[in-house]
């Protein structure tokens, strides 16, 4: 959908000032312009901004292609083959710039595949700004924040459902999660963060989105899950992710009646709050415990009990890296989490 009519907002008069933006990413936005090109703050960056938060990291889009952004800066490099960026890096701050891309392919289809299912497998066929706003996944997402004349862009009612309180995917919602299944745990995540309402069409394609995600390689959807446990809202997604199909399709063997998962996870978003240290092996391990438990249990039919424990750890880590890549360093760790609880249960004087 493009021919939309672009709202152009006082920024100011919605809390977004130049004076909250990250000075790096001033600068890039600055030098693309100053060199010809488009150069726009873009995403969550705007969506925190607009919220009154202050964004972790900070994207920006524009009409130059990633070679074009990599020749204009020094200090950048060029990352991704789905998706090709342009990192430009600050001392310890890296600025994301990505060009403005489309969504309909044409005779590019080289550089933009589908799979058979119609989920994206690479995606580089470069368009103009208001065809990058309409490709974007969600409303709140594709608002363009232009430091210089100090303008929010808005195609696609992106600021409407932010005040409003409403996550919802632009175009048709199966369409979208067709083309990426992880987009539905992204409105998992977003829906727990923000405190905000589900698009009913987003709530109506999770089956499909679910099955799906078995397309999805294992180490990206660990990326993801990581993102979810380490929000500081991981109980907010947990009860909103628990309900549906997604669940079932991540953690087969996690019983969702299991009182202890929100309780680990309240634990870890108040340790979060308070700056402690947390890691997502932790509440990995308290996800699989059922099953590890019960493998645990008919194995001990037939072996020694730490053996059982030993061989239930093995089988249970193997099964569920399968559809979640589980680095080593926190599967170790949650073999040592599962191994210490029966010491602690049956402790020696």
């Amino acid at each position: 959908m493009t021919g939309a009519e672009v709202r152009r907002l006082d920024a100011s008069a919605h809390g977004l000032t130049a004076e909250r933006v990250s000075p790096n990413a001033l600068d890039v936005t600055a030098k693309l312009q100053e060199a010809g090109f488009a150069g726009l703050i873009v995403g969550g960056c705007v969506r925190d901004l607009l919220l009154g938060h202050t964004p972790k990291d900070f994207d920006v889009a524009t009409n130059a292609t990633p070679e074009e952004v990599r020749d204009l800066f020094r200090r950048s490099r060029l990352v991704g083959r789905r998706f090709r960026i342009a990192h430009v890096r600050y001392g310890r701050e890296l600025i994301e710039v990505s060009t403005f891309r489309r969504a309909v392919a044409d005779k590019e289809e080289d550089e933009r595949a589908h799979s058979a299912a119609g989920m994206i497998l690479r995606d580089n066929v470069y368009g103009t700004l208001e065809e990058d706003a309409f490709r974007r996944d969600f409303t709140i997402k594709a608002l363009y924040y232009d430091p210089q004349t100090e303008e929010i862009l808005d195609y696609v009612g992106g600021l409407e459902d932010l005040e409003s309180g409403h996550l919802r995917f632009i175009g048709d919602a199966l369409t979208r999660v067709r083309e990426d299944p992880v987009r539905a745990l992204r409105a998992i995540r977003f829906q727990a963060k923000l405190n905000c309402e589900l698009d009913p069409q987003i709530s109506a394609c999770l089956a499909e989105a679910a099955e799906a995600l078995a397309e999805v390689p294992a180490a990206r959807l660990f990326d993801e899950i990581q993102k979810i446990l380490m929000s500081g809202q991981a109980e907010q997604a947990w009860s909103a992710l628990v309900g549906t199909p997604l669940r079932a399709a991540l953690f087969p063997g996690c019983d969702p009646e299991d009182p202890l998962v929100p309780q680990a996870m309240r634990n870890t978003d108040e340790r979060i709050r308070a700056g402690k240290p947390v890691t997502p092996g932790f509440l990995l391990a308290v996800l699989l415990w059922a099953d590890y438990r019960a493998r645990s249990r008919d194995l001990a039919e037939e072996l020694k009990p730490a053996d059982a424990r030993m061989h239930a750890a093995t089988d249970c880590l193997a099964e569920q890296q399968q559809i979640i890549a589980v680095p080593r360093r926190f599967s170790q760790f949650i073999r040592d989490v599962w191994q210490l609880q029966e010491r602690l249960i049956a402790r020696q004087p």
